[in-house]
């Protein structure tokens, strides 16, 4: 059996890190409910639920892979729904040994647009 790790790269990475700050400040303040704190619990349901499927999520056709992500010659891209209509994309690479799966970035519906190029009706 394949060992499979999720990490969070780039961009992904330090808009977890601030998420995790702010749900931790949040929690200090006896706050309990907080769209960070659904976001933050929806991604780690997310983390958890590609370690046991890591194409949990919808594959990006390659043709619509945007271009910030072609030049770092990710050959797949991925996209997992989050709480709120949020988004998580993420790349899958393996070996013979493992499969990783690198948190690329996540955002609301409008940062998602905007990733991919699709304009508002």
């Amino acid at each position: 059996m394949r060992k499979i790790k999720v990490i969070f790269e780039g961009e992904g990475k330090e808009d977890y890190l601030k998420l995790m700050n702010a749900v931790e400040e949040e929690k200090k303040n006896k706050i309990t409910s907080s769209e960070n704190i659904t976001l933050l619990n929806s991604i780690n349901k997310k983390i958890e639920l590609l370690k046991l499927n890591p194409q949990a999520g919808r594959a990006v056709q390659k043709k619509l892979i945007p271009k910030i992500y072609k030049e770092q010659d990710l050959t797949n891209l991925w996209i997992i729904n989050l709480a709120n209509y949020w988004r998580m994309l993420y790349n899958i690479q393996t070996d013979e040994i493992e499969i990783i799966c690198f948190i690329l970035e996540f955002g609301n519906h409008d940062k998602y647009n905007k990733t991919f190029g699709f304009k508002k009706k």
